[in-house]
């Protein structure tokens, strides 16, 4: 079969250069090795945000970019991505007071900020942060970013992509690709069953392993290059109440967030160790563990240890190698690199990229691909909705209050749940008429028979983890026979 691009990574770079191709008419096939943001765009610290700290390292294009960003993606998915304050303590010891309100203010200036609040400076020595910060904190400052399911939107881009035409394919592997006369030819294979595919173009969004699927296709080493950096989580029970979040500085300049999570956790990260793809599988170390349990121990009132840890992810972030000594400070920004090992045909590799600039990555990709393509349309992605986001007025409150009316028997806490997870595709879930839809076997943790079903024939699911860690995070909340219950249903169901 033809396409007019092959699309070699579903993560978030990838489903959203899909998603933007297939709306511009072309056709497109996009191949995930494993499932959709079964990596790197899991496993991060789940913001939408400016980079309040990459201010110091001048990135002031990246800044000002990602804030214009945090507010495009904020309308586009107000189920999945909602505002967030941030709380971030003075410490006499580290950055002066200056410094702190200077940086603020240009990060509430510099990126055209309309729908969320500025910073101000606030008291901690009262409640909420009494008692829960150490007493040596006196004041601090406040300022606004979002948050974001992570693996979700990537499935939204994925969702939006296949409305639009798109082939998605996950555990499809990429064999090999070779130039041809018109374009290249792609040996792919996925279930055990091995296809070719021809392709005018290629985009190679394999994230760490950008350079290995370019050493399918080229021999010569890549003038381009990644910095592979850990980045590492961990999840504690819930430090602190209220909808805020922490920002820490730490004495070796770096900073770690302290975040509301899942309800009855608190989410602390992230950390930046180098990694080599030579190391093996990615996974955080015990001196990661204890470099976020000591760091805010430094902050919060009751110091936390490796024992209060419940849970933990690591993920790899692919940067682009600016060549800076520190990892801290290495680029979050992107670079697109086109070559042709066939004449007229594109290969597009991506280096790096964040969250909060993957829609503006998609949209500069299919710039520097116009040349080789006939556009059915211009830039479009930038007022366009995402699957499920088109609540009226962008309020959130408002449609659940609607749909509560609409599932009135339904279990409050899971219906505010599967409205965040699907917005308005809940109908598709539910269905429209009756209040209390018949759910089936409950697995657990309000994970039921009828959500798995829709993750599976709808969103790509095909293993038990993919539902529990990546389609939702509801395993944090099951017990170990709950999960192995459910596994040995999703294997039965899907034979």
């Amino acid at each position: 079969m033809n396409y007019d691009l092959l699309i070699i990574g579903g993560g978030i770079n990838g489903t959203a250069i899909a998603r933007d191709a297939a709306g511009r008419g072309l056709s497109v096939l996009l191949c995930e090795r494993d499932d959709l943001a079964n990596h790197t765009s899991s496993a991060s610290t789940k913001l939408i945000h400016g980079g309040l700290r990459y201010l110091e390292y001048y990135e002031f294009n990246l800044v000002r970019h990602a804030l214009k960003e945090r507010e495009v993606m904020l309308r586009a998915a107000p189920h999945i991505i909602w505002p967030m304050r941030f709380v971030l303590p003075y410490d006499k010891g580290l950055r002066p007071a200056w410094m702190l309100r200077t940086g603020l203010f240009l990060y509430d200036h510099i990126g055209g900020r309309e729908l969320l609040p500025g910073s101000k400076s606030l008291k901690l020595d009262k409640a909420p942060h009494k008692g829960v910060l150490e007493s040596r904190f006196k004041t601090g400052f406040e300022y606004s970013d979002c948050w974001v399911e992570d693996a979700r939107l990537v499935v939204l881009y994925a969702l939006d992509a296949a409305n639009r035409g798109a082939d998605i394919r996950t555990r499809t592997e990429v064999l090999t690709v070779k130039p041809t006369g018109e374009g290249y030819t792609a040996e792919i294979k996925q279930n055990g069953k091995t296809e070719t595919v021809t392709t005018t173009g290629v985009v190679n969004a394999a994230g760490p392993w950008v350079d290995a699927v370019l050493g399918k296709i080229k021999t010569t080493k890549n003038e381009q290059s990644l910095r592979l950096v850990t980045g590492s989580h961990i999840v504690t029970k819930k430090l602190f109440d209220g909808d805020h979040a922490y920002l820490f500085q730490n004495a070796d300049n770096r900073v770690i967030f302290a975040i509301p999570y899942e309800h009855n956790y608190t989410l602390i990260g992230t950390t930046d160790k180098p990694y080599d793809l030579a190391d093996g599988p990615v996974k955080i170390s015990q001196e990661e563990i204890e470099y976020l349990c000591d760091a805010a121990s430094e902050y919060f009132e009751n110091d936390i240890t490796p024992a209060d840890v419940v849970w933990d992810y690591a993920g790899v972030r692919p940067l682009y190698d600016d060549k800076a000594v520190d990892a801290s400070a290495v680029t979050r920004d992107y670079k697109l690199n086109v070559e042709e090992y066939a004449k007229g045909a594109p290969f597009l590799s991506v280096y790096g990229g964040k969250i909060t600039t993957s829609r503006k990555l998609g949209e500069h990709a299919m710039d520097q691909l116009k040349e080789y393509y006939d556009y059915k349309t211009g830039d479009w992605t930038e007022t366009a909705l995402l699957p499920g986001g088109d609540l009226i007025n962008a309020d959130f409150e408002l449609f659940f209050t609607d749909m509560h009316k609409r599932y009135r028997a339904m279990n409050t806490d899971l219906l505010r749940r599967l409205c965040h997870a699907y917005g308005t595709r809940i109908t598709l879930l539910l269905g429209d008429g009756t209040s209390q839809p018949e759910l089936g076997q409950h697995f657990g943790a309000g994970l039921y028979e009828l959500e798995a079903k829709y993750l599976i024939n709808h969103e790509w699911a095909t293993s038990s983890d993919d539902i529990l860690w990546r389609r939702s995070k509801l395993g944090l909340h099951m017990s170990d026979s709950e999960k192995a219950a459910f596994t040995d249903w999703f294997n039965a169901h899907t034979a």
